[in-house]
């Protein structure tokens, strides 16, 4: 149970920040496209306060916090998950632990930057680190997938590293081009898809009623950490996987229209007009043009 409520307050964690920047980053878009430039943070402008602020921050740090406290206590599990003589699920929790450490001071690092000058920290500079963490964390997660005990986890630890390695592609782009809208957008929607999967793989693996037919939790295992659910037969767990695809084409889907529906109600908030429209000039001004082409006939 406390490992599904973990996944659901990532999920909604990752979510909310996917969201938050989506919005942020489509909004200062609209504004002054001339003058837009891609933002590792944006603060709350309706509020006065400085330290108010900067409460998107604070959330996140304490995010963290709770994941970094979480994947620390999993590594203490003792449950029998072993491959070989090998606790699986220790070094994959103290390796996420790591990743989530590292996310950590980053987001230390602009906090401080944000509230201080002891820390000038460039947001070229941010995304570039960003895209380092992003595929330190692919890398995590493609390593925890291969040593999996259970192919159900690995599945989802694959589909994970994918997102990663795109969310640090995107944040190599933005470095590189900080005016670029779309790699910003697409950004933000990494992050969301990578919330929904994160709910998708609590539900997938620890709610009897969202696990494939044909695989189960292992009796043994009382917590429920990683790997510990198993499917019998091989076609069980071809069709188990087969689900997860189609599962995540279905967030892949979820997420564009996220980004549609965005865009479309920012646009209309801010009051911009669709693209390519026009308005006929005035009619003093064709009076005047047509005066002065009867002139010319008379001369």
């Amino acid at each position: 149970m406390a490992t599904l409520m973990y996944h659901m307050l990532s999920s909604s964690s990752l979510l909310s920040l996917g969201f938050y920047h989506l919005i942020c980053t489509t909004r200062n878009r609209l504004k002054s496209a001339g003058d837009y430039v891609t933002k590792p943070y944006h603060p709350l402008s309706f509020i006065s306060q400085p330290h108010l602020r900067r409460l998107p921050l604070y959330l996140l740090l304490l995010c963290l916090l709770i994941s970094l406290i979480h994947q620390s206590l999993v590594s203490l599990d003792a449950d029998p998950l072993l491959k070989g003589h090998t606790p699986v699920h220790r070094f994959t929790s103290l390796q996420a632990a790591a990743v989530v450490f590292s996310f950590l001071i980053l987001v230390v690092f602009l906090l401080i930057s944000e509230s201080t000058s002891l820390l000038p920290l460039p947001p070229d500079l941010f995304f570039a680190l960003a895209a380092a963490l992003f595929y330190l964390q692919y890398s995590v997660s493609d390593s925890s997938a291969s040593v999996q005990t259970s192919d159900l986890q690995a599945k989802c630890d694959s589909v994970s590293a994918r997102i990663s390695a795109l969310s640090a592609l995107l944040c190599l782009v933005i470095a590189v081009q900080p005016k670029l809208f779309l790699a910003d957008v697409a950004l933000a929607a990494s992050i969301c898809l990578q919330g929904l999967w994160v709910l998708q793989t609590g539900l997938s693996l620890y709610v009897d009623a969202f696990i494939p037919e044909g695989c189960h939790k292992l009796l043994d295992v009382v917590t429920g950490v990683e790997g510990s659910t198993k499917c019998d037969l091989e076609d069980s767990k071809l069709r188990a996987i087969a689900i997860l695809d189609l599962a995540f084409v279905v967030h892949v889907m979820f997420v564009l229209l996220i980004v549609t529906v965005t865009y479309a109600a920012v646009a209309k908030t801010i009051g911009i007009r669709r693209f390519g429209s026009y308005e006929a000039l005035p009619n003093a001004d064709s009076s005047h043009i047509q005066m002065k082409a009867m002139t010319g006939t008379q001369a």
